[in-house]
């Protein structure tokens, strides 16, 4: 088992949701630690909230590419292919989980209820190994701060 699923293993054991584990992932690979923005991810899991939004594993991955590529102060700028990594998540994951599920939707995804734990675990380890492909393609090293 890699060291990335192994950590998401612990996380999820302790409580986490999916977007709370991409973001900590990536502050992780960073030498980061920030509390307040993991618990601020909790607001994106089971689909917003309300399960009928769209998944916390694509809301959360885009988060996480922003992490690396977004524009966080004034004398920053986003990374010339944020926009473009972003579209390229989200056809992946319409392609890859929508076209499995049906929808990209929480309710659509996990509704039957069946192996919940493992369909959303799956989800979220695809997600975080397509983002950090992404990064990659674009030259951006997830274990550096990024545009800091």
């Amino acid at each position: 088992m890699s060291n990335e699923m192994s950590r998401m293993l612990e996380l999820v054991t302790n409580g986490y949701y999916c977007s709370q584990i991409l973001l900590t992932l990536g502050l992780e690979n960073r030498g980061k630690h920030n509390p307040d923005l993991v618990r601020a991810m909790a607001g994106l899991a089971h689909g917003a909230g309300f399960g009928e939004g769209t998944c916390g594993a694509l809301t959360g991955g885009a988060c996480l590419l922003a992490l690396y590529a977004g524009k966080g102060r004034d004398e920053e700028h986003e990374h010339e292919a944020f926009m473009t990594m972003r579209s390229q998540l989200a056809d992946w994951f319409k392609e890859a989980v929508g076209g499995q599920y049906d929808g990209i939707d929480c309710e659509t995804i996990v509704g039957d209820g069946e192996d919940k734990e493992v369909r959303c675990g799956q989800i979220v380890a695809a997600v975080y190994s397509r983002v950090i492909a992404l990064l990659d393609e674009h030259g951006i090293d997830p274990m550096e701060d990024g545009l800091e």
